[in-house]
Order: C-alpha cells, then sequence, then structure tokens
C-alpha cells in the first residue's frame, strides 16, 4: 500500500499535474476572495473572517479532487496497466487505499496556500488577530474529511468508468449530488418528516458543523463511514475487472 501511495504521488508531482492543479485552485480561491466583486470578497463583507473560504472551497474541490482521481484506475485500465497490477503480488484492497491517500494527501496540499489568507485576515482584524480561530481550525479540520469523502467517491467513480473523462464527469456528477444536489431536494419538503433524513445522507449539513466550530463525532462517524463505504465498492468493482 506504502508502494503503491509513493507512486501515485511520484505521477502527480513527476508530471506538474499536481502543481498546475494546486496553482489553479489557490489562483481562483485568491480572485474570488480579494479581487472578483462577489458575495465572497473578504474586503466587500468588511469582516476579518475566512467563513467565504470555507464555503467557496467546497465547490472547488468538488471539480479539483476529481480531476486527481479520474487517473487512478480509469487510466490504468485504458492503458493496459491494470492488468499488470492485478499480476503483482498486492492485495486489490492496498492498490484502491493506496490510491486513495495519494489523492487525500495532494487535495489537503491545496489547502496549505490558504495559510496566507488566514495571515492576511488576522493582520487585517480590528485589533490585530480579531479573528475566530475556534471557527477556523474547525472549519480546516471539516475541509479535510470533506476531502477524503470526495476522494473516496471520486475512487469509485474511476473504478466505475472505462476511460478517464467517464471517470471525471462521473465524479463530479457524484460529488455534487452528495454535497448539494441532496441538500437541496430536502429543501423542497417533499417527504414530510423523511426531509430530515434526506438531509443527512448529504454532505453539506455535517460539513456545515464544522463550520461553526463544532467538531462533533457523528459528523466525523458520517464521513468514515461514506469513506469507507466508498472504498469498499471501489474494491468490489475493481476485483469484477481482475
Amino acid at each position: 500500500m506504502f508502494a503503491i501511495f509513493k507512486k501515485e504521488l511520484w505521477s502527480y508531482f513527476g508530471n506538474w499535474s499536481a502543481w498546475i492543479i494546486m496553482a489553479a485552485f489557490s489562483l481562483i480561491a485568491a480572485l474570488f476572495l480579494f479581487f472578483f466583486e462577489n458575495d465572497s470578497n473578504i474586503f466587500e463583507i468588511g469582516m476579518a473572517s475566512l467563513q467565504s473560504y470555507f464555503v467557496l472551497v467546497p465547490w472547488l474541490l468538488m471539480f479539483i479532487i476529481p480531476a486527481l482521481s479520474m487517473k487512478t484506475f480509469a487510466e490504468e485500465q485504458q492503458t493496459g496497466t491494470l492488468n499488470w497490477l492485478f499480476s503483482q503480488p498486492l492485495k486489490i484492497s492496498d492498490l484502491v487505499v493506496g490510491k486513495f491517500l495519494s489523492v487525500w494527501t495532494v487535495g489537503i496540499l491545496c489547502l496549505i496556500p490558504s495559510l496566507v489568507y488566514l495571515y492576511t485576515v488576522y493582520v487585517l482584524g480590528v485589533p490585530a488577530g480579531n479573528v475566530d480561530l475556534g471557527m477556523t481550525f474547525g472549519s480546516y479540520i471539516g475541509l479535510i474529511i470533506l476531502i477524503a469523502a470526495f476522494a473516496g467517491v471520486g475512487i469509485l467513480a474511476s473504478s466505475l468508468s472505462q476511460n478517464q473523462i467517464m471517470a471525471y464527469l462521473l465524479g463530479v456528477f457524484m460529488c455534487f449530488i452528495m454535497y448539494f444536489g441532496i441538500e437541496q431536494l430536502a429543501s423542497y419538503k417533499l417527504l414530510g418528516g423523511a426531509d430530515f433524513i434526506l438531509q443527512n445522507i448529504g454532505f453539506y449539513q455535517h460539513f456545515l458543523a464544522f463550520t461553526r466550530g463544532l467538531v462533533d463525532f457523528k459528523d466525523v462517524a458520517y464521513f468514515v463511514l461514506i469513506i469507507g463505504v466508498s472504498l469498499v465498492l471501489s474494491n468490489h468493482f475493481i476485483q469484477k475487472k481482475k
């Protein structure tokens, strides 16, 4: 598993794909936070807070993480190297977890430039340092866990697909449905009391708790369950291709 993890990391950083994705992610976030006129612009909000960043980032991750995960299995199958991996003395589960950890790691690294935004907001506060650090750190924990959930869903989409384009489109669609689609469907209140259950199936409400600075065991357990189910299903579908 560790060998697969190292190999995948090298494939991301060895051909500049990870660097380009990280740079694009940081640039887009910076433009929305400091330059474009929108509801996320920190100067227009007039508050020393990264709350708008934590609202924006899940939407960016919804497109970034599937771009990272689409190659994990779809490319291997497309190029024929998946059969070669099957012939090696390794478990399918190690293969799945190793690739998942590599996508999760690159996703977390995308957040590192945001520490510059945190420092900027910290300095701009009146007085300096007037920032809700509890909410900020809770939101970062939520983002790290959300990245893992998106990575699990992206790995599942790649294991179901024959090529990278299909893996990317399916990954974006599944992440969108899990984060926003289910939440919107529940907001129509078509199912009566069952809307609350439907609402808690999606990512949004569980991530929202982290952005309030609340690190609740039930929210962590929910994401761990989603990640586990995604990886188990990925393992099943790859096993069927063996």
